[in-house]
């Protein structure tokens, strides 16, 4: 009878785990990487910011080329009462004024990179009628005008966008790969926890089976005085921690599970099953010198660190040349003015205007010398702060890189305990099933099993966590020896415009 009970109780407790096999669907890691890097919120996220740095470059290679604006005011009337002086009886008077004024134009413009100026070269024509007593009407047209302005001795910010701007978008694109590398490494985490969960709830089934037909075991070799009470009460609190166990460990597993379903943006409906990663088909040895060369030519946080110093040099240069303001403007065309619209446009009279300002400051109690002071300041600390930070994340690929090669041989050890301590396991449970082990050698054993089957998943994750984070920070695939960057210019990325659906498998 007790026999028959286990055997029911063990069919029982599979038949979800088969139900479940019929509908399931396997993912390995590389295809929960590629799923992550297409479907999940973190890549929507790295999408759209790729696509805001691609049109702010696209911005400023617009200001490099001509720009055409129309200029309106279609129209402007006014009727208000103003203070006129009246020559005749030498006294101020206040009369009624009723205007009417409409004016529109086209400017064709160029910005001229080398020196921060604008050529310019507009066309523009305003209307103006008068009501009331001497009401009159008149066209002021300016056929075409050639003009130039800019300032003197000052900043030029168009040679520094010119300098500035390319960077920036070039370490979009680098972002963006690393930003797909981070997505893998997120992935990764979620996967081995994920399998680390699903595999305690296996061993916790698995456990509570062995620990009931042990228990009542127990209860049989009881009564023929083959085993003491404090034995038996042994199995029997072992079954009921089990039983315990098992609940903790299937909402751990349901968390998990929820976590990376949620993060893969697959639906939570279906059912999948994980394979574990092995290591990488040939044995790959990263060299330290050789990932720092990559590194340093792909990295984007290089960009990053260049970008910050030029902007910081940038304002030193703006403070320095903003000591006072001198701005030129100069300009030769026609213009006209009639009292008929066609007579505007006949024998029209050269216009010449030449503009200088100057504005110099005479008294500023040091506010200028403070401000560029405090730019030179600013500009030292950038320089350290890049330093500081380009040393410690060359320091962290040396960590990674010394970790990794190492773990190839840390994931044979592993593997070869998991085997061993699962076949002691074995044997000491059959053992004890005939009487020839006791109680504290087949816990030992079990524990012992746990223990090696963590540590072996631990050591798989390690792995691949070293691998990935080497790539993140190389852009490089020393698998397959290519750079990151190279795929990038071959298959630039597909910029969603709305969330994803949730990504189905066919």
């Amino acid at each position: 009878m007790k026999a028959f009970s286990i055997l029911f109780m063990s069919i029982i407790s599979l038949i979800p785990i088969s139900l479940y096999a019929q509908n399931e669907r396997e993912l390995d890691l590389l295809q929960c990487i590629e799923i992550a890097s297409d479907s999940s919120l973190q890549a929507f996220i790295a999408d759209n910011y790729y696509k805001a740095g691609y049109w702010e470059y696209r911005s400023y290679k617009a200001a490099r080329l001509p720009a055409l604006s129309l200029k309106l005011t279609p129209v402007q009337y006014n009727r208000n009462i103003i203070k006129r002086y009246d020559y005749q009886e030498n006294i101020d008077v206040y009369r009624t004024q009723e205007s009417l004024y409409s004016s529109g134009g086209f400017t064709l413009s160029q910005n001229f990179d080398l020196t921060g100026g604008t050529f310019f070269i507009n066309s523009e024509l305003g209307y103006s009628k008068n009501f009331g007593e001497n009401s009159y009407t008149q066209f002021n047209s300016i056929p075409i005008r050639v003009g130039y302005s800019q300032a003197l001795f000052g900043f030029n910010s168009f040679k520094w966008e010119c300098k500035i701007e390319p960077l920036k978008f070039e370490k979009v694109k680098r972002q963006f790969l690393y930003r797909q590398q981070e997505i893998a490494e997120n992935t990764l985490q979620y996967f081995f926890n994920y399998v680390q969960a699903e595999k305690e709830y296996r061993l916790a089934v698995e456990n509570l089976l062995s620990t009931d037909s042990l228990y009542c075991i127990a209860l049989e070799r009881q009564k023929i005085s083959a085993i003491s009470e404090a034995d038996v009460l042994t199995l029997k609190l072992d079954k009921i921690n089990a039983q315990n166990s098992l609940k903790t460990v299937e909402l751990n597993m349901e968390d998990a599970r929820f976590a990376f379903l949620s993060f893969l943006n697959l639906d939570n409906n279906q059912v999948y099953s994980l394979k574990l990663p092995e290591s990488m088909n040939q044995d790959i040895l990263i060299s330290i010198d050789n990932a720092l060369l990559h590194t340093r030519g792909n990295n984007p946080n290089y960009l990053a660190y260049h970008q910050e110093i030029l902007e910081a040099e940038r304002e030193v240069d703006r403070k320095r040349k903003t000591i006072f303001e001198a701005d030129l403007s100069a300009s030769i065309g026609f213009n006209q003015v009639a009292n008929r619209f066609v007579d505007a446009y006949r024998r029209p009279l050269q216009q010449d205007i030449i503009t200088v300002s100057l504005t110099i400051p005479i008294l500023d109690w040091g506010m200028k010398r403070g401000q560029i002071n405090m730019a030179k300041s600013n500009l030292e600390v950038a320089k350290f702060s890049v330093q500081q930070k380009t040393q410690s994340m060359e320091q962290e690929l040396i960590s990674a890189i010394q970790k990794f090669n190492n773990q190839k041989e840390q994931i044979i050890s592993t593997q070869e305990v998991l085997s061993l301590a699962d076949e002691a396991y074995r044997i000491n449970k059959k053992r004890f099933v005939v009487g020839k082990a006791d109680i504290s050698t087949l816990t030992l054993s079990l524990n012992r099993y746990k223990e090696a089957q963590r540590n072996y998943i631990n050591s798989l994750k390690y792995y691949w966590t070293y691998y990935y984070k080497i790539k993140k920070i190389t852009l490089y695939d020393f698998e397959k020896q290519e750079s990151l960057s190279v795929l990038f210019s071959l298959h630039p990325p597909y910029i969603p415009l709305i969330i994803p659906n949730q990504h189905r498998l066919k």
